[in-house]
């Protein structure tokens, strides 16, 4: 009977953390189009002119593509600004972020380690990586990097915004 109350649990706060995932936070900045498969958003673009681009056009595209929740485009745009600077965190940042939204998180975990060896571990990092386990279900690692961003940035809406998200959704699967 325990462990049937356990299981239930979990997949209680699993279900509502997951329905408040649209107001949580990960951003795609370091401080709905079509992809290039036809109308899937869940693929990474190909780029027929990868080369014209600077590495501030790319990210200024690529923002752009992340807000209108293309992530395919932004992905190949953030990757295209990666190899054209390397020592840029913004470019990271937004990379793993559009990872993460297409599900591709063998990819995003590649970025954030890249990430972490390039910046550290800001309020930021951690804050995404928690949104990157959150989207993933586990909540326990979601928890425990957003708390260490919270402690790095006590002041920082987003992450209080997403602790909170998690302490409602624990909430509301046990009531």
């Amino acid at each position: 009977m325990r462990r049937r109350t356990i299981g239930t649990l979990r997949w209680g706060v699993l279900a509502v953390a997951m329905a408040a995932l649209p107001l949580a936070g990960c951003s795609s900045g370091y401080s709905g189009g079509a992809s290039a498969f036809g109308n899937s958003k869940v693929e990474i673009a190909e780029l027929k002119n990868a080369g014209s681009y600077t590495a501030d056009s790319a990210l200024a595209e690529a923002r752009a593509h992340f807000r209108s929740s293309d992530y395919g485009y932004s992905a190949a745009l953030y990757k295209v600004a990666v190899n054209l600077s390397p020592k840029n965190p913004e470019g990271y940042v937004g990379l793993a972020a559009s990872y993460d939204r297409l599900r591709r998180f063998d990819l995003s975990d590649r970025v954030y380690e890249s990430l972490f060896g390039l910046a550290g571990g800001t309020a930021q990092y951690y804050n995404n990586v928690g949104y990157s386990y959150l989207l993933r279900g586990n909540l326990a690692a979601a928890a425990t990097n957003f708390r260490k961003a919270l402690k790095l940035d006590p002041d920082n809406v987003v992450v209080a915004n997403n602790l909170q998200i998690i302490a409602n959704a624990t909430a509301a699967a046990r009531a």
